[in-house]
């Protein structure tokens, strides 16, 4: 287990029962007593948990973890959503796509997936999935301007709003902190928010890709309202009542 995965646990378990021994840390991630002391520190130092005498707490506000302590969540569930959301593209179309582990899962899947004679093209403020794909020789890479947000390595800021404004898009991959069936879609970030809601914008067709975690949760910021979003691809745990809130409004829903 690499530390991020580890500190992904950690934080985890803290979030599921509030507060954690060291003891009990290192029981359940088997590892040294001395290896989740410097974990517990280390976190505490970034404001992610409180340390207490033996252990440590979960910070009494909502935080965002970033990317890089993310990617472990929900993993197989994300790349499933990620192959579903792939499907919906054919070959020459216009993708748009904001950060996050999932749009970045469904960036990997689309480069597997697309046709290297004709290829697609990718509208994006997420540097991590304009670094990975432009290698690809069939995928045309398409950066937004703006400041970099070092935890979702997104930019953002009025500079993302010039390239923005001039683009079309066939369809638009939406990952986001929440989506609920009354207030829409949100984000932790004002900025993220504001610069995926222009994205969306630009785009015919609006899919939201969120793993069931997401799911009737509510983040800080709006993103957009549900009557924007088209289709939710998340996971099959969804319940059928959790579904039917959606479906009610007109979103369609796929459980993967």
């Amino acid at each position: 287990m690499s530390r991020y995965e580890r500190w992904n646990a950690i934080l985890e378990l803290l979030s599921q029962e509030g507060r954690l021994s060291v003891e009990q840390a290192a029981e359940a991630l088997v590892v040294s007593t001395a290896t989740i002391r410097r974990d517990f520190d280390q976190l505490a130092q970034q404001q992610m948990l409180m340390r207490t005498r033996g252990g440590a707490v979960a910070q009494s506000v909502s935080y965002d973890l970033p990317l890089r302590y993310k990617t472990a969540r929900h993993a197989g569930e994300k790349q499933r959503i990620a192959e579903a959301a792939a499907g919906l593209v054919t070959p020459g179309t216009i993708v748009g796509m904001n950060g996050g582990t999932t749009t970045s899962e469904v960036a990997r899947a689309l480069a597997v997936r697309a046709d290297p004679e004709i290829g697609f093209t990718i509208v994006t403020n997420a540097l991590n999935i304009a670094a990975e794909l432009t290698v690809r020789q069939h995928v045309k890479i398409v950066l937004t301007g703006g400041v970099a947000r070092p935890q979702s390595y997104e930019l953002i800021g009025p500079l993302a709003s010039g390239v923005l404004e001039q683009v079309t898009l066939d369809i638009a991959f939406l990952g986001v902190d929440g989506i609920d069936a009354e207030a829409g879609a949100s984000a932790h970030h004002e900025g993220e928010a504001s610069v995926n809601n222009l994205l969306i914008s630009r785009a015919a067709q609006v899919v939201v890709v969120a793993d069931t975690s997401k799911v009737g949760r509510r983040a800080f910021a709006r993103i957009c309202p549900l009557g924007a979003i088209g289709t939710l691809i998340t996971g099959e745990a969804l319940s059928d009542e959790a579904a039917a809130r959606f479906t009610d409004a007109g979103v369609k829903v796929i459980r993967v």
